[in-house]
């Protein structure tokens, strides 16, 4: 027992005594002695209501942050259905104003052509294995059209012809492959020949005029015409111009290199010519004309 005495925990509780002593003491001389308790217990509890606060306003902070997170997560989910129904707006908007534009110049050539009936079409796909850039485009037989109908630009140039179609699209042979061909003139001096495609110039969207005759005046730059001999393409059509006159290899004719008025690889809207044209006959020749095989000997 007198080793109590001399411990830390003996030292300890006198003092916590003499502290309560103390206040006992200060709230008797001030007639608070009643209080006392009460404010022992306040000074006590101070610190866990600090505490209780603190977590109190954590909880509520992050509450509300999660109540606002949620309000801007709805906020974004409506502004990307908005930006969805725009973006489809959008797309439809340059749909209307190429189809506009594809009107406009469509009326342009029925006007200097009204023996003839233009359906517009758009490019939907091209064939990726065809070096001669045929393609598809978004009209088909429901709309009027039919294989062997003649294909132009929405300026008026010849683009090719219509090889197959189905009820919703049609798929176009252009004028860069050997298979097609057709009877042109230079509009300047009527000389006549045969545009076709190349292997060698189709690289460079190039056409390959011959049978032109060795006495020909055509110059570079002169327009070619087609002739509508053959029933296949009618006449007065715009294929391009001339860019080059060479001497065959035999001598006894010039071949000319033309350069398209469309843009063959980059086209993208383009006119079907649905009356004018014998379409029994207006298929791609399965083999080249003789005026092919005098290229060929070249």
């Amino acid at each position: 027992m007198k080793d109590f005495f001399q411990t830390v925990r003996f030292k300890i509780l006198l003092c916590v005594c003499v502290v309560i002593a103390g206040i006992m003491a200060y709230a008797g001389a001030n007639g608070r002695l009643r209080a006392a308790p009460q404010e022992l217990l306040a000074a006590a509890l101070t610190p866990l209501q600090r505490i209780a606060a603190i977590c109190s306003n954590g909880v509520s902070g992050v509450w509300d942050r999660f109540v606002r997170l949620d309000s801007v997560m709805e906020e974004n989910e409506r502004l990307e259905k908005e930006n969805a129904e725009l973006r489809s707006q959008l797309v439809d908007l340059d749909r209307y104003k190429a189809e506009n534009e594809t009107f406009r110049h469509a009326n342009n050539i029925r006007e200097e052509n009204p023996q003839y009936s233009y359906l517009p079409g758009f490019v939907i796909g091209r064939d990726p294995l065809d070096s001669f850039y045929s393609f598809t485009i978004d009209i088909g037989s429901k709309n009027g059209v039919e294989k062997g109908d003649v294909v132009v630009s929405d300026y008026g140039y010849l683009v090719g012809i219509v090889a197959d179609t189905t009820l919703t699209s049609s798929k176009i042979v252009t004028i860069l492959n050997p298979s097609v061909n057709v009877a042109c003139m230079a509009s300047r001096t009527r000389d006549n020949g045969l545009v076709t495609g190349s292997d060698e110039l189709v690289a460079e969207g190039l056409c390959r005029m011959t049978n032109l005759p060795r006495t020909t005046q055509a110059t570079i730059g002169d327009q070619v015409v087609t002739t509508g001999l053959g029933g296949v393409f009618p006449s007065g059509l715009l294929v391009g111009t001339l860019e080059s006159l060479d001497s065959e290899a035999s001598g006894q004719s010039m071949v000319a290199t033309v350069r398209p008025g469309a843009d063959i690889p980059e086209i993208r809207e383009v006119l079907v010519i649905t009356d004018g044209a014998d379409s029994e006959a207006a298929e791609p020749s399965p083999s080249p004309s003789p005026a092919s095989d005098a290229q060929d000997s070249e």
